[in-house]
């Protein structure tokens, strides 16, 4: 891979396609996240439908919505109430509700994707509607004020969470984002009242739409980068067209981002090439990853859980066994966090690192890991070791792997991949 991004803290490099958009995202010249967006269709998340109950199913506490997509969404009982709130956390309401009594079968519901469909299983979705800007999310259904748990000075969170109580309208509600660290009140009340104008305007829109139907549609992967991705970190950006440059640069200039100045054109060359992103891509759809030292990964994703294990493979260090052991663990954690980003992996993550004596080696390789998971935007937590030693983590599930955008099984083996 061409590290032309090796000396810049964050780069996004956009590619055009007959078919669509792609963009990868490097920290520090490594590939961290990819995304795709093909022509007439975009990531589902964040869509409002107006929805009909085809099914409640007392058994799984959830029923089954038509939103007039390929398979019924799912809404879980939690997901079908109004969400109750406590200091940055959703509360699960104290008198239990069934589903039974919540919603009826053939009952119209105006309704959020929170989660994409994944194989077999149609989108997770909710009542509970949000509008993100680049600074906040709206909540234009419940009135309250939080802010992200990844700012951690508590000043800053108190001078946010004033700022958004004032600006934010009576009966809404907004969640401060980690990007809104450091920005005056004026850009903060900016991005809540754009918010609250888009929630206004389609309201009346909503009687109107069939149901099943789309109701809102979330922004492109441009204005979805902007909002989400470009924070202020990024140092550059590549584009192959100069009508995507544009773009940029206009809606840069709108949030003075400093990478406004810093767009790139590099036209008539696949840039995907160029910074070797396919071929990161084709290493990444492999179990086996090796690390620079010559240690190396192997990542399994099973239905339950991914499990990865830690080998020191070629390295044999230099010293002694207990040195090579904690350089490999170390160099491990790190790429774990970027295999995770780049790989998209969800839910129960178990990490078999090399056995360590030390409680302080062990403490240093887990803090080096929630540290490089830090870095994430989708929310990860590390638990710490079992009693085999084994380190148990969790990350969010948002959106599908990158094994399920660019494979598919195997029609003779099944995906087993065996003979």
């Amino acid at each position: 891979m061409i590290n032309e991004g090796a000396g810049n803290l964050k780069e996004i490099v956009l590619q055009s396609q007959s078919h669509g958009m792609r963009a990868a995202v490097f920290e520090h010249g490594d590939l961290v996240e990819v995304f795709e967006e093909e022509v007439g269709s975009s990531q589902l998340v964040g869509n409002i439908y107006r929805g009909r109950v085809e099914n409640v199913l007392p058994g799984m506490q959830a029923a089954f919505v038509d939103i007039g997509l390929e398979k019924n969404a799912f809404l879980y009982v939690g997901d079908a109430v109004p969400s109750r709130f406590e200091e940055d956390e959703k509360v699960v309401s104290a008198v239990q509700e069934r589903i039974e009594r919540v919603v009826q079968p053939r009952q119209e519901l105006l309704v959020q994707i929170v989660k994409e469909p994944v194989g077999t299983k149609g989108a997770r979705i909710s009542v509970n509607l949000t509008l993100p800007g680049r600074y906040v999310v709206l909540l234009p259904q419940v009135s309250y004020v939080g802010v992200s748990r990844k700012i951690l000075d508590n000043n800053e969170r108190t001078r946010l969470r004033d700022l958004a109580t004032v600006a934010k309208p009576e009966g809404m509600g907004v969640i401060v984002r980690t990007l809104a660290e450091g920005i005056d009140g004026e850009e903060i009340a900016e991005d809540i009242a754009r918010l609250v104008a888009n929630w206004r305007a389609l309201q009346p829109k909503i009687p109107h739409v069939s149901v099943p139907g789309l109701v809102h549609k979330d922004v492109d992967l441009i204005a979805r980068l902007v909002r989400d991705w470009i924070d202020q970190d990024v140092e550059k950006i590549t584009v192959d067209q100069d009508e995507v440059a544009l773009v940029l640069r206009k809606a840069l200039r709108e949030i003075e981002h400093p990478a406004a100045k810093h767009i790139f054109v590099v036209s008539g060359e696949d840039l995907f090439a160029r910074y070797g992103v396919d071929d990161e891509i084709r290493k990444t759809l492999r179990s086996k990853v090796w690390l620079k030292s010559g240690g190396y990964l192997v990542i399994q994703q099973t239905e339950a859980l991914g499990v990865i294990d830690v080998n020191t493979g070629k390295y044999v260090g230099q010293h002694s066994l207990e040195e090579t052991v904690v350089h490999t663990n170390l160099e491990a954690a790190r790429e774990i966090a970027r295999q995770l980003r780049l790989r998209n992996l969800g839910g129960i993550i178990i990490i078999d690192f090399i056995d360590m004596t030390s409680k302080e080696d062990q403490q240093q390789v887990i803090e080096v890991l929630e540290t490089a998971c830090a870095r994430d935007k989708t929310k990860s937590q590390v638990l710490g070791l079992t009693q085999l030693g084994l380190v148990e983590m969790t990350r969010k599930k948002v959106g599908q792997t990158l094994a399920v955008r660019y494979t598919t099984p195997c029609p003779t083996c099944d995906g087993s991949g065996r003979v």
